[in-house]
C-alpha cells in the first residue's frame, strides 16, 4: 500500500509546541519534494512549508516563519515539521503531500496525500 501517514497533532496551549511527523509507506520519499498544508473550518487550504526532496531547500508561509521548521531524514522515508511558539490561528487539520520533483515548486503535481492530523491550540 502506497501511502503518507501524519501524526502528532494534539491539543496544546497557545506558546506550546508539537512536532508533525508524515511517514511513507510502501514508497522512498527520496524523489520527492515534500509540502505541509493546513486546513482550518471555513477556511482555503493554505501551503505551510515545503522541503526539496535532498532537505537542501526550504520554504515557509510567512504566517508560520521564523516558528516552524521542516526537515527530513530519507534514511528514515521521513519528514518533520516542528511547530513552535504555536498560536490559537494555527489551529487546522495539517497535511502532508508528496510531489515528484527535487525542488519545491509553485506548481506542484501531487501523487501522494496523507489523511491529516488534527492540530487544536487553545487555553
Amino acid at each position: 500500500q502506497l501511502q503518507l501517514v501524519e501524526s502528532g497533532g494534539g491539543l496544546v496551549q497557545p506558546g506550546g509546541s508539537l512536532r508533525l511527523s508524515c511517514a511513507a509507506s510502501g514508497f522512498t520519499l527520496d524523489y520527492y519534494a515534500i509540502y505541509w498544508f493546513r486546513q482550518a473550518p471555513g477556511k482555503e487550504r493554505e501551503g505551510v512549508s515545503c522541503i526539496s526532496s535532498s532537505g537542501g531547500s526550504t520554504n515557509y508561509a510567512d504566517s508560520v516563519k521564523g516558528r516552524f521548521t521542516i526537515s527530513r531524514d530519507n534514511a528514515k522515508n521521513m519528514v518533520y515539521l516542528q511547530m513552535n511558539s504555536l498560536k490559537p490561528e494555527d489551529t487546522a487539520v495539517y497535511y502532508c503531500a508528496a510531489d515528484r520533483d527535487y525542488y519545491c515548486s509553485a506548481y506542484p503535481a501531487f501523487d501522494y496525500w496523507g489523511q491529516g492530523t488534527q492540530v487544536t491550540v487553545s487555553s
